[in-house]
């Protein structure tokens, strides 16, 4: 078990002292939730809502990037389908004639 859990009210980590999700307890969560985004998403949702209830002042952006923002970082590949469908066609293909 990590002790990098999150220390309520105030959402700080528990192991650092840093704000939770912490950068050790984010590469706890990636190890842990390889292969799962869905369940990674799932589970801090579940976190995000508590921390909405006891962080009523902060910007719903600032708490979504915090528990989320991370998740997909640039080093992480998007799956096949979402390459292929954000790839723009080439130049010379937008303009062959038909």
């Amino acid at each position: 078990m990590t002790t990098h859990g999150p220390v309520m009210p105030v959402w700080s980590c528990g192991g650092c002292d840093l704000p939770w999700p912490c950068p050790t307890r984010k590469q706890e969560l990636r190890a842990e939730f390889a292969g799962a985004p869905v369940s990674l998403a799932l589970y801090l949702g579940a976190y995000l809502v508590q921390a909405t209830e006891d962080m009523y002042w902060m910007p719903a952006g600032g708490l979504h990037r915090r528990f989320f923002g991370w998740t997909r970082e640039a080093a992480q590949p998007l799956p096949a389908v979402l390459q292929e469908s954000a790839a723009e066609p080439d130049r010379d293909e937008r303009q062959q004639p038909r």
